[in-house]
Formats: C-alpha cells, structure tokens, sequence
C-alpha cells in the first residue's frame, strides 16, 4: 500500500488534507470500493481515528445508516472504553 497523491478537499467549510492510497489486493479477494470504504471508516471510526460524521462521510453513507450498519462489521456505535463506562455508572 503506498500513497498515490494527496490534495485540499472542502468539508462542511473546512479545508483539509486528503490522501489517496493504492491498495493492491489479489482477484480472489472479491470486494468492491464501497465496501472497502465502508470497511476502512468502521476501522477508523472504532480505533478513534474518525468521528461519526467523519466516518460516514468516508463510506458514503449517511450517519444514520452508518450507525445501523456498523454492528455488522463488529463496531459497537459507543466508542467507550470500560473505564470510561465505569465512570458513568458512578456518576449515574
């Protein structure tokens, strides 16, 4: 996987660094860009690289359907960690 351009994109009013990137898979590994996209943004989105928004963006779906869809990548829609958990129930 190298990098094969980057570029200024305007979201929502704000300029920021976009990066292209080439990804050689093999035939048989049979998937098509939108679903890689998704793939990527539910990645980005659980590791905390990517807001909701964000994510949603990237895989070209609303925030809606990104959020109904993330349980079927393994992605929980409550991107808390169990301390972060903990500390609700006791202020709760």
């Amino acid at each position: 996987m190298g990098f094969a351009a980057q570029a200024l994109c305007e979201i929502k009013g704000k300029i920021i660094m976009q990066q292209t990137l080439q990804l050689k898979l093999p035939m048989f590994v049979n998937i098509d860009m939108g679903e890689l996209s998704f793939i990527l943004a539910a990645r980005l989105y659980e590791n905390g690289k990517l807001s909701l928004g964000q994510a949603a963006t990237l895989a070209g779906v609303s925030k809606r359907t990104l959020m109904e869809l993330l349980g079927n990548y393994g992605v929980s829609i409550f991107n808390y960690d169990t301390s972060e958990i903990e500390g609700d129930f006791k202020n709760a």
